[in-house]
């Protein structure tokens, strides 16, 4: 693949490898951190507290990076599990990566917990600390260590070492780890609560990370080819994490364009992230990942938005690829006619009839929100924990210009808010969402395992949703016989088995919530009030 490495040289127009500083190795640093205590800083502290105390660690530019890449709502950020996550969960798929996390017991404990539990099959390597070790830079140096134990050239191709809220609150400096160890690619990224908004998105950061190193890997000479061997067709690299049916269909829907489907990116092996910079263009399926497309953008590669969903989507589609590729026009419409047949045949034999309410936080809730319009739902909402970027405006456009009302940054008020508003006929969200419709008797689905798990692209999105939606809404009858048996027992203080009649706390719960609002109000002011 020599002419990957000079097409993105030239298109990126970087240095080479002569003008790189040279590696840097784990040498002693300078105390960090010791104009605070260590427990002031970080998941315990508050957030505004965590990102002043970074950027007072000499991680001002991060901060302000994240917060350009990753912009916050009117709210602090969405209610979501620690992002970090995502980024974990990316690197734990990928073949011959090791994983090593930095950061309070309580978070890695809870992180490997539950990327074992959605089948995580490795070990994840953790370098704990206390604050002497955070405060003097020893904990800096016991990386180090961890880094070059694990780089194990037998068994990895890359380390990946992720710092928590505390080392990045407290400035660990990851940059400084050496670029590699006996031929171990060390990528350090940051990847704290305060910082980066949801799990979504988390996996932006590494994998911008792994493709801003593979491109100055290609840059600097040859690099290897793909596992099954180099594609014969201009590509077009898949942006975000789709249902495995999805790159075979989309790849049947550009082999008339004489394109094929690339990798998608997160990618599930390091070679692979070669493949997907030597692309004709780059569909940012999942419109976030923000970080990912600025290196695609840095390698000279056009960037095409929204996605092959639905009729009217995939038509726009195929013509911004068909256009960014340079196919002619004569390929292009033979693509989006045998399509537009397709496609408007499984919508005429597949319809949704109900009112719907939809929110998550993968990042393709506008996509299906599309789909479910076309399938004749009567959508009412669609809330994203994701932000409004250029790759997602037309399909924000497409839904708002049908009544539908969008929500980016969504809060679970707002998914609720909406709930309580449509009084919808299925409710498809996130669990506390599922929670509180199947509570008032309104069936409800998990937006993540049930919907965006399934096949969306071309002619196959249409057939997936429609059966899950209608067995979905036909068991209102079930909810309200359940209503009905249970009654009033068993909801809010009062649920559970009792021995006596449950009496009302609800003053103890106010004099609480005050108590905790004074507390959070003297951490946001600064002021120490223990951990």
């Amino acid at each position: 693949m020599d002419h990957l490495s000079q097409d993105i040289a030239q298109d990126a127009g970087l240095p080479g490898a002569a003008d790189r500083p040279a590696e840097r190795t784990g040498a002693v640093l300078p105390a960090v951190g010791l104009d605070r205590p260590a427990t002031e800083a970080g998941c315990h502290g508050g957030t505004e507290l965590s990102k002043a105390s970074a950027r007072a660690a000499g991680n001002a530019e991060l901060m302000d990076r994240y917060e350009t890449d990753y912009p916050k709502g009117p709210h602090d950020q969405p209610q979501s599990m620690c992002p970090a996550f995502g980024s974990l969960r990316v690197g734990l798929r990928m073949r011959r990566v090791g994983t090593i996390l930095s950061g309070s017991a309580c978070c890695v404990y809870g992180l490997t917990f539950t990327s074992h539990f959605y089948g995580a099959k490795r070990s994840v390597g953790y370098v704990p600390f206390n604050s002497e070790t955070l405060v003097t830079g020893k904990l800096y140096e016991d990386i180090v260590e961890a880094v070059h134990q694990m780089a194990d050239p037998d068994k990895f191709d890359a380390v990946i070492v992720t710092n928590l809220c505390v080392p990045t609150a407290s400035g660990v400096p990851l940059k400084m780890l050496p670029r590699a160890i006996d031929g171990v690619r060390i990528v350090g990224i940051d990847v704290p609560g305060f910082g980066v908004p949801t799990h979504a998105e988390a996996k932006d950061v590494l994998s911008a990370a792994m493709l801003a190193y593979a491109r100055q890997e290609a840059m600097e000479g040859p690099v290897l080819p793909p596992r099954d061997g180099r594609i014969d067709k201009p590509t077009v690299t898949l942006l975000g994490e789709l249902f495995p049916a999805d790159p075979v269909v989309i790849g049947a829907m550009l082999e008339p364009m004489g394109l094929a489907a690339g990798p998608s990116v997160p990618v599930r092996e390091w070679r692979s992230l070669y493949a997907a910079l030597d692309c004709a263009a780059v569909a940012a399926l999942h419109p976030f990942y923000t970080a990912s497309i600025r290196e695609f953008q840095a390698a000279g590669r056009p960037v095409i938005g929204s996605a092959p969903v639905g009729l009217e989507g995939t038509d726009a589609w195929l013509k911004a690829i068909g256009d960014a590729c340079n196919v002619p026009t004569a390929q292009v419409d033979a693509a989006r006619n045998a399509m537009r047949g397709a496609i408007s045949a499984a919508l005429g034999r597949n319809r949704i009839s109900g009112r719907i309410t939809l929110s998550g936080y993968e990042g393709s809730e506008l996509l299906v929100g599309r789909l479910l319009v076309e399938l004749g739902a009567d959508l009412r909402y669609v809330g994203t924990a994701c932000p409004r970027t250029p790759y997602n405006a037309d399909d924000a456009e497409w839904l708002m210009a049908r009544g539908v009302e969008v929500r980016f940054r969504a809060s679970l008020e707002d998914d609720l808010g909406a709930f309580a508003a449509f009084a919808p006929d299925l409710a498809i969200g996130t669990t506390p969402v599922v929670q509180k419709a199947k509570e008032r008797a309104t069936p409800a689905l998990y937006f993540t395992n049930l919907i965006s798990a399934r096949p969306l692209m071309g002619p196959a999105g249409p057939a997936s949703l429609p059966g899950v939606i209608a067995s979905a809404i036909a068991n209102k009858e079930r909810f309200l016989k359940m209503q009905d048996f249970f009654g009033d027992v068993g909801h809010g203080d009062a649920a559970g088995i009792w021995e006596d009649t449950p009496q009302d706390r609800s003053g103890f719960r106010a004099a609480y919530a005050k108590s905790l609002r004074k507390s959070q109000n003297a951490v946001d002011n600064g002021e120490s009030v223990g951990c």
